[in-house]
């Protein structure tokens, strides 16, 4: 990464700079009153304990001194606000001051934290933004490569890590430091021995968190990448539950899972006891140097010299107060270690780059009208992987129907994923109309072709949404005879809610037959003026093929045609019949045509046939 993590990760909370800025502005108020309020505290304590009488005399004594310390400044200002005629008049105005400024801290309280939790869900928000957007713009390869249960974990559960660690440590962040600034200030006021043996606990904190945090940045790492895994297995299992069962491996999946959970819950049950460490070293470190200023200023007001009661017990509470914010510190650097280490993750997908994009002078094309030519085109997935693909030509003239046929790992639905661009090509090029295809525009492109697979690829929404899907303002009637054509009509009108019949994840209450057809009609709403059907009746039963075969008829008519298919009865009438084997063109020609030549093609054929 060219940025340190951190950066990036401030720019993502700096994006929102008023509400930071409203924040940092509540926080200063919040550090103020609450340093006032601790300040004033001491005063009630005095007040109640010492004779009033030698208040007034202090308080007259201070008001004859020509030069006073800052501290005593500060408390002649504070005893001129509270001090009244009698002592029951000064606690009642105290109480009240207190009460106040308690009520008004805690307002700017609220401020800051409200003003803090719009950051947090504008950054979950923005950035599961930003990580879908940047799925669909990624190729196919990225997706071959990683596992859906880990991308789903990224864009979840990461995404939720740094927002807790944002809201955690952004929080203490604005307040802790400003907090601890005001509180030592004071003590340095009141007595500065004191507070430099107080801060000794400061760099002793600093050693002891910071290595704990590292520890806790790897150990997060790993637990978010456990977490991925843990997904996948929920994400594969449930997408695969009907194989699952019908191999009785049910105990197997759930013992699978159970050994992945016990391995997450050592990892953050180590993790948990890191992070647990920090809080009571912190404290017990605190309080070991409390106790020490007890006894050194405790001497020091026993005998009279320095220190008053009133600066002692003044010292003290700030001392104590000061010890909150420097544990919440402490948090805050394990929280961002947790943070970065989803921060890494989340970077990690957002910094991958887009391989398939419009060339900046690239031109969009809305008709079809003469050829899709091939010339010498190679297609590997990844440097240093084997060709998928190896210097193959061919052209399909405007009007025909071209049939890719061959074994098993041919490369046929390669090429046909070339045509709109779902891969970028290594070698050679593909136009359409004489045009290549990255100079034109990748929407464009993909709106000339209708795209019809083996593997249905439909939503949990309803039929309707399902057929009319990428089509804007689309009429019911324009439906219904896409779905006409389709011959899914019939079906759809025996179901109870008809058209708007949820149909559930990945079309699971229709057949297989229902399924292709309704893909079928989807195509037919697209209208597109080239058409690739890839194995489109390959898995269905000799009914149901027959109903999507009459509907792909009606579909491919006047339409350009790239059928790829194993049974070859369904392409003996293709106007061209593409034989390939291991990524090459081996044969090329009409059916008649390529039975004569008794090749590879002619060998498939009698497999299937004789």
């Amino acid at each position: 990464m060219k940025e340190s993590l951190y950066k990036r990760m401030f720019k993502l909370v700096a994006h929102h700079w008023p509400y930071l800025l409203l924040s940092t502005m509540a926080a200063l108020v919040y550090v103020a009153l609450n340093s006032a309020s601790i300040w004033l505290m001491a005063s009630l304590i005095n007040n109640i304990l010492m004779d009033f009488d030698q208040l007034v005399s202090d308080q007259a004594r201070l008001a004859g001194q020509e030069v006073l310390s800052l501290n005593e400044k500060l408390k002649f200002w504070s005893n001129g606000i509270i001090l009244r005629n009698t002592a029951q008049d000064t606690l009642k105005i105290l109480c009240l001051t207190i009460m106040g400024i308690f009520i008004i801290k805690n307002v700017f309280l609220y401020l800051k934290n409200i003003s803090m939790s719009v950051i947090q869900f504008h950054l979950i928000t923005d950035l599961r933004n930003r990580l879908y957007e940047h799925f669909n713009s990624l190729s196919l390869s990225y997706f071959h490569q990683k596992k859906s249960g880990e991308l789903t974990s990224i864009i979840l559960n990461d995404v939720s890590n740094l927002r807790r660690a944002f809201g955690t440590s952004f929080h203490q962040l604005l307040v802790a430091p400003i907090n601890i600034l005001a509180f030592t200030v004071l003590l340095f006021i009141i007595s500065w021995k004191l507070a430099i043996l107080a801060l000794v606990i400061i760099p002793l904190s600093s050693i002891t968190i910071l290595t704990i945090g590292k520890s806790i940045r790897r150990k997060s790492t790993r637990t978010a990448a456990k977490i991925a895994g843990l997904t996948n297995i929920i994400t594969e299992t449930l997408s695969s539950i009907r194989v699952v069962k019908a191999f009785g491996m049910e105990r197997y999946e759930i013992q699978r899972f159970f050994h992945e959970t016990h391995r997450y819950y050592k990892l953050i049950l180590r993790r948990a006891k890191l992070r647990l460490l920090t809080s009571p070293i912190t404290e017990t470190l605190g309080v070991m140097m409390g106790v020490l200023l007890l006894w050194v200023g405790g001497l020091e007001v026993l005998s009279g010299n320095g220190l008053t009661s009133e600066d002692f017990l003044r010292f003290i509470l700030l001392m104590f107060a000061m010890m909150d914010p420097i544990r919440k510190l402490g948090n805050v650097n394990v929280e961002l270690q947790m943070g970065a280490a989803s921060a890494e993750r989340i970077f990690s997908v957002l910094d991958t780059p887009l391989t398939i994009v419009d060339k900046f002078d690239a031109k969009p094309i809305n008709s079809f009208n003469n050829t899709i030519s091939f010339k010498n085109v190679s297609f590997k997935y990844e440097e240093g992987d084997m060709p998928i693909i190896k210097d193959i030509s061919f052209e399909i003239e405007k009007g025909s129907i071209v049939a890719l046929v061959g074994p098993s790992g041919a490369g046929k639905s390669t090429v046909a994923d070339l045509i709109p661009r779902f891969f970028e090509i290594n070698d050679g090029s593909i136009k359409v109309d004489g045009k290549d295809i990255r100079s034109i525009t990748i929407n464009s492109l993909r709106r000339l072709m209708g795209i019809v697979t083996q593997e249905t690829i439909l939503f949990n929404d309803s039929i309707k949404a399902n057929i009319a899907y990428g089509q804007k303002n689309i009429d019911n009637d324009e439906v219904i005879a896409a779905s006409k054509a389709a011959n899914a009509l019939e079906f759809i009108n025996e179901m109870v809610d008809g058209f708007d019949t949820i149909i559930g994840e990945k079309g699971v209450k229709l057949s297989g037959g229902q399924r292709q057809r309704l893909a079928i009609a989807r195509a037919v709403m697209k209208n597109p003026p080239i058409l690739i059907l890839d194995e489109a009746t390959s898995a269905l039963d000799t009914e149901s093929e027959r109903l999507v075969q009459e509907a792909l008829e009606t579909l491919m008519a006047d339409r350009t045609v790239l059928v790829i298919a194993h049974r070859l009865s369904t392409v003996t009438n293709a106007d061209k019949i593409i034989v390939m084997d291991k990524g090459e063109i081996k044969e090329m020609g009409t059916h008649e045509e390529l039975i004569q030549k008794n090749g590879l093609y002619n060998n498939l054929y009698n497999i299937q046939f004789k």
